[in-house]
């Protein structure tokens, strides 16, 4: 069985920072990111990475946040810099194998205070 392990999360006032950490249970995924979703709204891409280096990201979190991943700890990262009030949201991790099929990791709480 296949898991992805957030941690991370809180409670930070706004311009100040967070690192989102995400473990893959095995090594098989060929692009891992990280999407999030405020109450009453879908959930969103944030960032993702491919196994290359490859990385995409939303343009409201473009030159604040950076996504990296260790490929021998089977681990993504997500740092959040300058955060702001509209970051706060839950934040999934999202792993994507070599035939394309998706897992979700449960989540962790990002709350950004004004």
């Amino acid at each position: 069985q296949v898991q992805l392990v957030e941690s991370g999360g809180g409670l930070v006032q706004a311009g100040g920072s967070l690192r989102l950490s995400c473990a893959a249970s095995r090594n098989i995924f060929a692009t891992m990111g990280w999407y999030h979703q405020a109450p009453g709204e879908q959930r969103d891409l944030v960032a993702t990475i491919t196994n290359g280096g490859a990385t995409n990201y939303a343009d409201s979190v473009k030159g604040r946040f950076t996504i990296s991943r260790d490929i021998a700890k089977n681990i993504v990262y997500l740092q959040m810099d300058d955060l702001k009030p509209e970051d706060t949201a839950v934040y999934y991790c999202y792993g994507k194998t070599y035939s394309a099929i998706g897992f979700w990791g449960r989540g962790t709480q990002v709350t950004v205070s004004s």
